[in-house]
């Protein structure tokens, strides 16, 4: 019998995470549920601190949860040994955060090209692809430049790349415009958002920006621990 999960991209139930490495426990994530369907665009808002990231960690298969299951395309991320669920990570998920995290010593195709790279398949074929995804994102006329080389949203074009050239699954996006300007920043947002469409990849994206979390399908709030649908008030 299939679970009920396996026509989703990643689902999250009972979501809790507390941290015991202070004074007194601290409970950051209290029972949260989120569903993500194949293409679906969901934005979760927050205050700084509300636990956004920690969220995001946790459905990425980045930290595991206190209490509670993440399944990604169906398989309980939360049983699964470390390099399992790495591998996991790799073939199902994407990520862009709010800096872009590119290696400074290699190229911008290099960089592009390393979630594939890790697979230790052939190398030919992983350049290719990186070339290919950075034509999509403009960034043709850019590949042997190194990261120092690039503006602040040129990296962060790259850091998109690197994220989908997997063709994963879903993307998970921590800030991923934070760091840049405005003009700068609904570029780079218009850009996920095409790619999105494009490659039929979901996106799950934390901000504190409600502007952009206006042009997402879902949004959704996160206040003291939970999990709830947006208040039109929220997003004024």
């Amino acid at each position: 019998m299939s679970d009920a999960t396996d026509h989703l991209v990643l689902s999250a139930k009972g979501l809790t995470k507390t941290f015991t490495e202070v004074r007194e426990p601290i409970t950051v994530l209290d029972g949260v549920d989120l569903e993500v369907a194949p293409g679906a665009r969901i934005a979760v808002i927050g205050a700084s601190g509300s636990g956004k990231s920690t969220l995001l960690h946790l459905l990425g298969g980045l930290d595991v949860p206190t209490q509670g299951t993440v399944h990604i395309a169906g398989q309980d991320m939360t049983q699964l040994s470390d390099a399992a669920r790495g591998r996991l990570r790799n073939e199902k998920l994407g990520f862009i955060y709010q800096f872009h995290h590119l290696l400074p010593e290699l190229t911008t195709v290099e960089n592009v090209a390393m979630p594939l790279l890790i697979r230790r398949g052939p190398n030919g074929p992983a350049l290719q692809e990186a070339r290919e995804l950075l034509e999509k994102v403009g960034l043709g006329a850019r590949l042997e430049h190194k990261p120092t080389e690039l503006s602040g949203g040129e990296r962060q074009r790259a850091a998109v790349a690197r994220a989908l050239v997997t063709r994963p699954a879903a993307i998970l996006a921590d800030e991923p415009t934070g760091n840049l300007d405005h003009r700068t920043a609904a570029s780079v947002f218009d850009l996920m958002l095409e790619l999105n469409a494009d490659l039929d990849t979901s996106l799950v994206m934390v901000t504190h920006d409600r502007q952009l979390a206006q042009r997402m399908d879902q949004i959704w709030t996160l206040t003291d621990g939970h999990l709830a649908p947006a208040e039109l008030s929220e997003l004024a």
